[in-house]
């Protein structure tokens, strides 16, 4: 049966949960909102069925076959999860075939089809659209929209934001949604242990709390060194880091980001198996797209070196509080051995 028309969301966080028999399209240019939703969907999918087979391949690959066997059943499970991605490339032998299925879709399937956007393969859009399938829009956000972004983001967290804090934030970190996504998430965490352990304070980001993390160079975000050093990209980390100290970053924050995200690798790595990405999510206490960043990471630690990079960054944020050393000298000797240890798991 075709699928009923969903309304676009610009933020695509309104993905529907049932999508059993469906069909879903994500479009548009925002390459980070469409891979949340389409991490969202398959959320969505897992707890319908934790069993539910994930099958992933790209437009120019697609053919009736291939879609059959990708939605075909397997032997332990009946629910499928099929992602398309590049649906821009798919060939022009391939469209009816494609829209026969999208016409009548497997009972026990969610096929997601990913489309950058663009005006390549906009035609094929244009005949899924008229057969009713569920769609989520992501669009280029203009500058007076971004701090509603910020809003939303920090919703996501359960956290506020004074209004002018929210622009502030835009101004230091720019258009880049990602970007904004994590800072959001930086905030969140500092202003929840601001409150107190018992939670029941609410927590609202201040302007003030925006301009001390974020008011130097906004390339210099101690997240992304942070991200940099964790992934064994050296020269990226330190790149990043030195204009973070010619633009007076504070010091604290760059070990603060690295301890997050060392310390959130840790919980990911040591998280039961089995489980969906959304379980893990909360478990981990991390925001279901991270995930993806986190597989990634993981691929090249143990828990050994992750120990060690722990205990490395908890000497250099005492060294830096106690004034025992210089700080830049300190936070780089600091990002060379993590992202050393990183280096050496490849």
């Amino acid at each position: 049966m075709p699928a009923r028309t969903a309304p676009a969301a610009k933020t695509l966080d309104q993905v529907p949960r049932e999508l059993l028999g469906r069909v879903l399209l994500v479009a548009g240019p925002e390459e980070f909102l469409n891979e949340r939703a389409i991490a969202t969907a398959r959320d969505h999918v897992r707890e319908a069925d934790p069993e539910a087979e994930l099958s992933e391949t790209t437009g120019d690959q697609l053919t009736l076959a291939s879609l059959g066997e990708l939605s075909a059943p397997s032997l332990f499970s009946s629910t499928r999860f099929v992602l398309v991605r590049r649906l821009e490339d798919l060939p022009e032998e391939s469209v009816d075939p494609v829209l026969g299925y999208v016409a009548s879709p497997v009972e026990d399937v969610a096929l997601v089809l990913a489309h950058s956007g663009g005006q390549k393969g906009s035609g094929v859009l244009t005949k899924l659209r008229k057969l009713g399938v569920l769609e989520m829009r992501s669009a280029s956000l203009k500058g007076g929209e971004l701090p509603q972004y910020v809003n939303a983001e920090l919703r996501r967290h359960r956290t506020r934001i004074e209004p002018e804090a929210a622009t502030a934030l835009v101004s230091a970190v720019g258009a880049d949604l990602r970007g904004l996504a994590a800072a959001c998430e930086q905030l969140a965490s500092d202003a929840s242990v601001a409150a107190g352990p018992d939670g029941r304070q609410p927590v609202t980001v201040t302007t003030e709390l925006v301009k001390r993390y974020f008011g130097g160079r906004a390339e210099a975000r101690s997240f992304d060194i942070a991200e940099h050093a964790i992934f064994g990209r050296t020269a990226a980390a330190l790149e990043e880091l030195r204009w973070g100290i010619v633009t007076d970053l504070p010091a604290v924050l760059v070990t603060s980001a690295l301890t997050n995200g060392l310390r959130q690798l840790t919980k990911y790595a040591a998280a039961p198996r089995g489980r969906s990405d959304g379980e893990i999510a909360r478990l981990i206490g991390a925001p279901p797209w991270k995930l993806r960043v986190l597989r990634n990471q993981l691929r090249v630690w143990d828990a050994d070196r992750l120990g060690a990079a722990i205990r490395l960054v908890a000497r250099a944020d005492a060294d830096i509080k106690g004034r025992a050393h210089d700080a830049s000298w300190t936070l780089e000797q600091l990002v060379l051995s993590v992202a050393g240890l990183a280096d050496t798991g490849r």
